[in-house]
């Protein structure tokens, strides 16, 4: 039964039918506080990214302009990795809206994202975010009046923990900084990943 609009699972599959967590890795990303990794070892390309505390959509398009596109990965029911399950606070197996896209400039990968949407958070934002398509998220989430950052991680992650078929488009050369924020929104709580890639970092 497909309540308040939303989407039904893709091809008919049941939520268990669903083969990988993931199109962009391989493994779960291992995640640490912002404020940590500050006193330890903070990345200088990276680290004004991380710490954006505004539209990170908002600022790509200041910085691109006409050229800043989004290009859909997936947007599908599924379960999420076990520590998004739990920073959430979701029943183990409860399955989410998970989208991944990356921004880009004209073509060029920038940033790869990856969004867990439960259905109550849908529910609160009029299940506009179910229905994106190419927008980016970010647009949504920041017009957004209460939007509140509940918290920010940070992870470094090595070339093996992407998917064989994105090391092409992603050019990850060495390790790729992200971060994670959980986002109140609504009835509810969003969590979103952003990895920031070397056409973004080092730029020719």
């Amino acid at each position: 039964m497909k309540a308040y609009g939303l989407p039904s699972h893709p091809y008919n599959l049941t939520p268990s039918a669903l083969p990988i967590r993931s199109l962009l890795f391989q493994r779960e990303p291992q995640w640490v506080p912002a404020h940590v990794l500050k006193h330890a070892y903070a990345p200088t390309a990276a680290g004004s990214w991380i710490e954006e505390s505004g539209s990170l959509t908002a600022r790509l398009r200041r910085i691109y302009g006409g050229g800043f596109g989004v290009k859909v990965l997936g947007q599908r029911w599924n379960k999420p990795y076990p520590d998004e399950i739990r920073i959430l606070g979701l029943a183990w197996q409860r399955h989410t809206l998970v989208r991944e896209v990356l921004l880009q400039d004209r073509g060029q990968a920038l940033v790869a994202a990856r969004s867990i949407i439960p259905r109550e958070a849908l529910r609160g934002m009029q299940c506009r975010l179910a229905h994106l398509g190419n927008r980016p998220l970010g647009e949504l989430l920041f017009a957004y009046p209460r939007l509140a950052r509940l918290s920010l991680e940070v992870s470094r992650i090595e070339p093996s923990h992407w998917r064989p078929d994105c090391l092409g488009e992603l050019a990850p050369q060495g390790e790729i900084w992200g971060r994670r924020s959980v986002y109140a929104v609504a009835s509810g709580q969003i969590l979103v990943c952003e990895f920031f890639l070397p056409a973004l970092i080092t730029p020719t």
